[in-house]
C-alpha cells in the first residue's frame, strides 16, 4: 500500500502561485502515470494535470500555459506549479498515481486532498 500526501494548499490572491507536492511513501517509478486531479463544491472531480513515468504531459485545457507538472523520482514526489491563479482555480486539489496492467487499471492511489483557494 502507497501513501500519497500532499502539501502546499492555501489562500492566494487572484495571479499570484502556489506550488503543490505531492510525496509517495514508496517510490513512484513503479507508476505508469501520476497527475493532480481538482474537485470544487458543486462539481465533479477533473483531471487537471498528468505525467507519465517517461515525463509526457497532459493538461487541462484551462490550465494550460499557467500550470506545469514535474516530477523527481529521487524524491518520490510530484509537483504542480501554479501560476496566474483564478477564483475558478479554487477547489480541493487530489494526487493520483495509476499502475496499468494492459486495459485495466491494477493500482489507483489517492491522497487526502489540499484546499487552494483563490480570492478576487
Amino acid at each position: 500500500q502507497v501513501q500519497l500526501v500532499e502539501s502546499g494548499g492555501g489562500l492566494v490572491q487572484a495571479g499570484g502561485s502556489l506550488r503543490l507536492s505531492c510525496t509517495a511513501s514508496g517510490s513512484i517509478f513503479v507508476f505508469d502515470a501520476m497527475g493532480w486531479y481538482r474537485q470544487a463544491p458543486g462539481k465533479q472531480r477533473e483531471s487537471v494535470a498528468t505525467i507519465t513515468r517517461v515525463g509526457n504531459t497532459n493538461y487541462l485545457g484551462s490550465v494550460q500555459g499557467r500550470f506545469t507538472i514535474s516530477r523527481d523520482n529521487a524524491k518520490n514526489t510530484v509537483y504542480l506549479q501554479m501560476n496566474s491563479l483564478r477564483p475558478e482555480d479554487t477547489a480541493v486539489y487530489y494526487c493520483n498515481a495509476v499502475k496499468y496492467r494492459g486495459t485495466i487499471t491494477a493500482l489507483d492511489y489517492w491522497g487526502q486532498g489540499t484546499q487552494v483557494t483563490v480570492s478576487s
